[in-house]
């Protein structure tokens, strides 16, 4: 009998979770989902400090000779010109 109701405890909490998941997600298009992550399908640059991905736009960038090295922060790009001065 114990299990029974466990078992019907995590189905509540399962359909809750999945409920509240699609008011999330309407609600969300409804408010326009400006979200932090880029889109699907962005050209993605690796910091060289920490090896970070990260999307361009978002980016510290330091025109380095004739390239643009991009950084996720001041503090990689501070250290990346420590290590190459």
């Amino acid at each position: 009998m114990l299990l029974r109701y466990a078992l019907v405890l995590v189905l509540i909490l399962f359909v809750a979770r999945a409920f509240w998941r699609i008011v999330d997600g309407f609600l969300d298009g409804l408010t326009g989902g400006q979200s932090t992550l880029p889109r699907r399908g962005v050209h993605m640059v690796r910091d060289p400090v920490c090896g970070t991905f990260l999307a361009p736009e978002s980016a510290v960038v330091l025109a380095d000779g004739s390239q643009r090295v991009y950084f996720c922060s001041t503090a990689c790009r501070d250290k990346y010109r420590a290590r190459t001065a």
